[in-house]
């Protein structure tokens, strides 16, 4: 099981994809941040054509993506404002 950069993407959003009893099971995830890994989505890939990754998974691990870069910046903001106090 090999981790790679998840197309369409850009750089910061890796997937890791593994076969099991015939299935194909992806994890979206993103280790950009310091403090930790966030898993963005995981999901059974159903199609039977080609190996792209459907556009409902890409919106909703991209809409996950924003929340949490809002929720760091947000968090660093609260953090350097009590380092001032």
């Amino acid at each position: 099981m090999k981790a790679k950069p998840l197309k369409g993407l850009g750089s910061g959003v890796l997937e890791i994809a593994d076969d099991h009893n015939g299935n194909t099971y992806r994890c979206a995830y993103t280790p950009k941040f310091a403090d930790a890994v966030y898993v963005l989505h995981t999901f059974q890939k159903k199609s039977v054509k080609g190996i792209k990754t459907p556009a409902p998974d890409i919106n909703l691990i991209k809409t996950r993506l924003k929340r949490v870069e809002a929720e760091i910046k947000e968090h660093e903001k609260a953090a350097r404002k009590n380092r001032r106090k």
